[in-house]
């Protein structure tokens, strides 16, 4: 017990310390950006504040070590559109599987799909028939563990992958999480998580090469190549912590309180606050606020005004407790029409 409070004291402190009120020079240096889009609908509608209430599957974005509450397999499938009106979609896929009584392996895989894009040079600017697309993906694998009735870790490595036309970059990302639970009924939970540590990318490709014809008094003009460097970039790292508390109702009525902060690296630092209602197994109804600086006004770093909600539905596909479950979150956005989030997930 004494350990686990040092270690959440330690990794609060570090990142109050380090990373405090954020980093406002250097909003928009960052890449990567995709490893900050939460693609699962149940978080998403509480506004991502979840860090330390997140259960099964959803751990792999919010915090991994959620990933060791999967039963015994979970599988859970989303689609987002993404600010409607833009034609961009965010699909996500998970797998959880208990390995042992104790722990979890888990693998995840998200893309972006920006759709075509007319191909055009500097020759032909209106485009030349053809088109090409964007590409942004990410794979995890995941491993949580119960330490205890009261303890909880995991760890993710995921590989990054970018693409666009004749350029794309790679790179390998680190993520580590800790929850804590305590409470006469378990109804007290900590939670801290580390997310987006990893080494500088960087493009490469024959897209940051150019022709040039090189012109000569008397002589032949002739073409040769020019060879450009792309600079590295970071990854845009930060660290959450959140507290949560459950109100045990009744035996079929449960409200779960769930609040965080996440000091980022790269922008604005943001407090996050949700509720989810719980009826059963059956039915859910959860509402989120995040807050940053600026938030809903013209002068935002975020695409969120900073509102959310979403709700599930649940059947019983077995005697042993499987449940398959629908959900849906929608947050409202600045521009566009807001985020609208569908998932489907087994849960054996």
């Amino acid at each position: 017990m004494k350990k686990i409070i040092l270690i959440l004291t330690a990794m609060a402190l570090f990142g109050s310390t380090n990373t405090y009120a954020g980093n406002e020079d250097r909003i928009g240096s960052a890449g990567a950006t995709q490893l900050l889009l939460n693609p699962w609908a149940r978080s998403t509608g509480l506004m991502s504040s979840n860090i330390a209430t997140v259960r099964g599957i959803e751990g792999s974005f919010m915090n991994v070590a959620g990933l060791a509450f999967v039963n015994k397999m979970e599988v859970a499938i989303t689609n987002t559109r993404y600010m409607v009106g833009s034609d961009v979609g965010v699909y996500g896929l998970a797998l959880g599987v208990k390995a042992g009584e104790s722990s979890t392996i888990g693998i995840s895989y998200s893309f972006i799909d920006f759709g075509d894009f007319n191909n055009s040079t500097t020759l032909v600017p209106d485009g030349n028939g053809s088109v090409f697309s964007v590409k942004k993906s990410i794979l995890g694998l995941s491993y949580a563990k119960e330490f205890s009735n009261s303890i909880y870790g995991g760890v993710s490595v995921k590989l990054i992958s970018e693409s666009i036309h004749n350029l794309k970059a790679g790179g390998v990302a680190f993520d580590a999480g800790i929850q804590y639970v305590t409470g006469e009924k378990d109804q007290i939970k900590i939670g801290i998580n580390l997310k987006n540590v990893g080494a500088t990318m960087k493009y490469e490709g024959d897209g940051l090469s150019t022709s040039t014809i090189i012109q000569e008094d008397n002589l032949n003009d002739y073409v040769t190549t020019l060879d450009q460097r792309a600079e590295n970039y970071e990854l845009p790292s930060l660290i959450s912590m959140g507290v949560g508390y459950d109100f045990l109702l009744n035996e079929k009525n449960e409200i779960t309180a769930s609040g965080s902060f996440t000091s980022n690296s790269f922008t604005y630092d943001q407090y996050r606050f949700g509720i989810e209602y719980r009826l059963g197994k059956s039915f859910a109804l959860r509402g989120g606020y995040m807050y940053e600086t600026n938030i809903g006004t013209v002068n935002t770093a975020n695409s969120l005004t900073g509102i959310g909600a979403g709700l599930s539905l649940q059947v019983p596909i077995n005697d042993e407790g499987g449940v398959l479950g629908f959900d849906y979150s929608y947050q409202d956005t600045n521009q566009f029409d807001g985020n609208h989030r569908i998932g489907i997930r087994i849960d054996m």
